[in-house]
């Protein structure tokens, strides 16, 4: 039988009570945490004194805790071990509850109007945002920011122009202006998400409101193509010419659209179809409804969540707080969330982008409902029998056409006839409240000076006439034409509307006539204040000779495949 060592004899089964825990438990413990808050002393040290002291009789160090029999037990010793786990657990927790409460903080100070999208802010009463600080306070407090309105959208609903985006016709307003670079910042973040892109054009503006840059916000995302204001078409106008003729004028930008549909938020005309093609395109991306400012986004969502309520509550729960419509161009001046899906996936309004080639940016605010028609478009013609002579400078002596005259149109555009054909007619479509006066040309200038402001307008009134810069731009055009059939060209106006050049009016019956125009040119000035843009662009079919003389392009089959079709 072997001797028994000094090992044998201090196996852990001979100690007393000294270990009670195992030590696999132990090291449990120290992965459990790394935070240590509590001073305690090792249990491998006080093993180690244990043995020491037992067989080699050796006087111990003395303990900061005391020794004999006040000194703590292990048992003790483990228990203040698992006090200060547990009080490292709840420090954690704590510091874990204060990470998520940060993000509810930082919402609540970018609260923003649900009209607006102006971020909420109780200092600046003549600033966009402003809201009652007493108002303010109840709702944070009852977490129902997303229920207010700012002062100026308020304003905004009973028909006051309040503009609020800098460099918009050179004219003070309020306070902190936003300037049209902010609010196309703001987009600039959708070229790279995955987002469905729903792009609005206004029929009655269609150049001016297109977009050039649209790929620089959308990106590679699709787009559904919607076309507003269709209801403001002359009466007879076949939609389905329409609808050709803007497929045709898209299919040359080279854009990523999927659809086309002809809509009009006032009559609700269309737009059940792009609630269908959204719910149908969406596959749980956001939306985010996009155009230039002024185009109807704004109403468009209105009209959109009306016809969807009546299949999805939740849509209908969201009618209750819609984004604010006015006249005045940057009504909303930042995105504004709408939940209005169920299956995921969010609704976005967003800031209009400024365009600077539009008569909106160059007149006074108070100017603007008359830029914007009420009613359906008439087109006035000139010459006609009931034309109008400016005041009585013209005469009724039209046996040379139009040469030599010049049409205003209020004080915001100025035609000169330079070289015509006798018979050519010049058709207005754009509001009613911009008269037209037609008087010679040698005479135009001082026409001009003495009554814009009064015949004239916009500019409304002496004061804005004495700060009105004038028509600074002259663009030549030279008109080329080969069918007397059909209209030569549109001369679009960017913000207002267009002029239809017809070569030979229909009433012309002489066949020698025809003949001898069967080909030729046109010469016209148009003048225009500086930044105001004009489109020289193929003639819209509008009224019922448009559906006459309008020709359908013959497509290939790869043309048809790629081609967008359109809906109405």
């Amino acid at each position: 039988m072997a001797p028994k060592t000094l090992s044998s004899f201090l196996s852990p089964f001979t100690l007393p009570y000294h270990l009670t825990i195992p030590k696999t438990k132990l090291l449990n413990l120290h992965s459990e945490s790394t935070l240590i808050f509590c001073r305690f002393s090792q249990p491998q040290k006080t093993h180690q004194k244990a043995t020491v002291s037992e067989n080699q009789s050796l006087d111990p160090p003395p303990e900061p805790d005391g020794t004999g029999a006040a000194a703590p037990t292990p048992g003790d010793r483990f228990l203040e071990r698992h006090r200060s786990f547990e009080a490292a657990k709840v420090l954690l927790k704590e510091k874990k509850k204060k990470k998520k409460e940060k993000p509810v903080k930082v919402s609540t100070n970018v609260a923003c109007c649900y009209g607006c999208g102006a971020p909420l802010q109780t200092s600046e009463p003549d600033a966009p945002g402003y809201s009652d600080p007493e108002t303010y306070a109840l709702k944070k407090k009852h977490h129902q920011l997303k229920t207010v309105i700012c002062g100026r959208c308020k304003l905004l609903s009973h028909g006051h122009m309040i503009t609020a985006v800098g460099g918009n016709g050179g004219y003070s307003g309020g306070k902190q202006f936003i300037m049209a670079e902010q609010l196309r910042e703001k987009l600039a973040h959708l070229r790279h998400e995955r987002a469905l892109i729903v792009k609005l054009v206004d029929i009655v503006d269609f150049n001016g409101s297109f977009l050039a840059r649209v790929r620089d916000l959308a990106g590679a995302n699709p787009i559904i193509l919607v076309i507003t204001k269709v209801d403001l078409l002359p009466k007879g106008t076949d939609f389905n010419c329409i609808g050709d003729w803007v497929v045709e004028a898209t299919a040359k930008k080279k854009l990523n659209v999927i659809s086309v549909h002809l809509t009009s938020s006032k009559s609700l005309v269309g737009v059940t179809g792009v609630a269908s093609e959204i719910q149908k395109e969406k596959k749980g991306r956001d939306v985010y409804v996009l155009g230039s400012a002024n185009v109807g986004k704004s109403a468009f969502i209105s009209a959109l969540l009306k016809m969807m309520a009546e299949n999805d509550p939740v849509a209908a729960s969201a009618q209750k707080y819609k984004p604010i419509q006015s006249a005045v161009p940057g009504t909303t001046l930042g995105p504004i969330q709408i939940n209005a899906f169920l299956g995921g996936g969010k609704l976005y309004d967003t800031p209009g982008v400024h365009l600077h080639h539009r008569q909106a940016a160059v007149v006074h605010s108070e100017d603007l409902p008359a830029l914007a028609p009420q009613s359906r478009l008439r087109g006035q013609s000139f010459p006609n029998s009931q034309v109008s002579s400016g005041n009585g400078i013209a005469g009724n002596d039209y046996s040379n056409g139009l040469n030599g005259y010049s049409i205003f149109w209020g004080g915001l555009v100025r035609v000169d006839v330079l070289k015509v054909l006798p018979e050519t007619r010049l058709t207005f479509y754009g509001p009613k409240s911009l008269q037209i006066h037609m008087v010679p040309s040698d005479k135009a200038d001082e026409f001009y000076q003495k009554e814009l402001g009064v015949l004239l307008t916009p500019p409304t009134g002496k004061q804005r006439a004495d700060e009105w810069r004038g028509l600074e731009t002259e663009r030549q055009l030279q008109i080329k034409f080969e069918d007397v059939e059909r209209p030569a060209c549109d001369v679009a106006i960017s913000g207002l509307g267009w002029i239809t050049v017809e070569p030979l009016c229909k009433s012309s019956t002489s066949s020698d006539s025809r003949t001898e125009a069967a080909a030729g040119e046109l010469h016209l000035a148009v003048h225009v204040p500086k930044p105001v843009e004009i489109f020289v662009r193929p003639p819209l079919p509008v009224g019922k000779s448009g559906a006459e003389w309008y020709q359908y392009r013959e497509l290939t089959e790869k043309e048809e495949e790629v081609r967008p079709k359109w809906h109405f």
